[in-house]
C-alpha cells in the first residue's frame, strides 16, 4: 500500500527487508496505489526518497505475488487453520477493500491490531496521525469491522526508544538482518526529551508487532473511537472518547452509535525495546 513512498517502493522494499532478515518465502503482494477517495500523499521526508532510508541494498532476489494484496489477504486468511491476528502498519486502504469486498473474512479474524490514530497530538497535522490521516475512510471502515480492534496510538509508539549504543551495536553486526535494523535505526534518530541519550532510535511500528507478540507490555483500554471524515483541519483525527460523563450527558447512547476499540493508553517501553533486540539478534 502507498503511504510513505510510492507503491512499488512499498514491494521493493518488503522484500528486501525479507531478503535481510533471510525469512522463508513469505508472499507479498502489491497493494493499493492511493487512498479510496483523495490522491497518493506520500512522505520522503521521513524514510528518504526510496522509503528505505536510501541505503541502496541490492535488488530483491524474488518478485511479488501475481495476485494483488487483497486477493492474497482474502485467501491466506480464509485458509488458516485458526483465526488469525492482522497487523496492520501503514494507511488502511488495502483492509478496507478487503473487509467491503469479502466480509467473509471476518469469521477467520482474531483481532486487528493497527498502527495508527493519536489520542492526543497528531504527527501528519495537529489532531491526525499520518496512517489515519492518508485515508480516513479506510480507516472508518475498520472500526466497523464487527472484529476485536486494538489501536497502537502515535501516543504509544513515540514512547518506545532503541537507546544510542544498542543502535550503534547493531549498525557493527555482520549479520545481514541485525545491520539492516540498525540502520534503519539510525536513519530516523530521536533526540527528544524521552530519548536515554543522543541517537536513540524509535522502535516505531515494530511496537505493534511487539504488542502481538507480548500484549502484557501495552496498557488498553476500551474507548468509543471514531474518525473526522469532514474537510478541514480535523479531517484524519481519531476522536477518542475517555469522558466519564453520566447518563444524562449521552454518553452511553455515544458508546453504543462508535465502536469499542481497545486504545493503548500506556507502553512497557523496555520491554518491547528488549523483545525486538532479542529477536534481531535471533534472526
Amino acid at each position: 500500500m502507498a503511504g510513505n513512498a510510492d507503491v512499488d517502493d512499498v514491494v521493493r522494499n518488503t522484500l528486501q527487508v525479507l531478503d535481510a532478515a533471510g525469512a522463508p518465502a513469505i508472499p507479498v503482494a502489491r497493494g493499493a496505489v492511493r487512498p479510496l477517495i483523495e490522491p497518493a500523499r506520500p512522505a520522503l521526508h521521513v524514510h528518504g526518497a526510496d522509503g528505505m532510508g536510501e541505503l541502496g541494498l541490492p535488488a530483491p532476489r524474488r518478485r511479488a505475488a501475481a495476485e494483488n494484496a487483497v486477493a492474497v489477504l482474502r485467501r491466506e486468511i480464509l485458509s488458516s487453520p485458526r483465526p488469525v491476528t492482522l497487523v496492520p502498519t501503514a494507511p488502511l486502504t488495502n483492509i478496507a477493500l478487503l473487509l467491503r469486498t469479502h466480509p467473509e473474512v471476518t469469521r477467520n479474524i482474531e483481532r486487528i491490531v493497527f498502527m495508527g490514530g493519536a489520542v492526543s497530538t497528531g504527527n501528519a497535522t495537529p489532531v491526525a496521525e499520518f496512517n489515519v490521516w492518508h485515508d480516513p475512510e479506510a480507516a472508518a471502515v475498520l472500526l466497523t469491522a464487527g472484529v476485536p480492534i486494538t489501536m497502537y496510538s502515535l501516543d504509544v509508539f513515540m514512547r518506545v526508544l532503541v537507546p544510542g549504543d544498542e543502535v550503534r551495536r547493531l549498525r557493527t553486526s555482520w549479520e545481514p538482518g541485525t545491520w539492516l535494523a540498525g540502520e534503519l535505526l539510525s536513519r530516523l534518530p530521536f533526540d527528544g526529551p524521552e530519548a536515554d541519550g543522543p541517537a536513540a532510535g524509535g522502535l516505531g511500528d515494530a511496537g505493534a508487532v511487539c504488542a502481538v507478540a507480548d500484549p502484557a507490555g501495552l496498557v488498553t483500554r476500551a474507548l468509543p473511537v471514531s474518525v473526522a471524515l469532514a474537510p478541514g483541519r480535523t479531517r484524519g483525527q481519531t476522536i477518542v472518547d475517555r469522558r466519564r460523563a453520566p447518563r444524562s450527558y449521552g454518553a452511553a447512547r455515544n458508546a453504543e452509535s462508535h465502536p469499542l476499540v481497545d486504545v493503548a493508553l500506556k507502553v512497557d517501553a523496555e520491554r518491547y525495546v528488549g523483545l525486538f533486540l532479542d529477536s534481531v539478534r535471533q534472526g
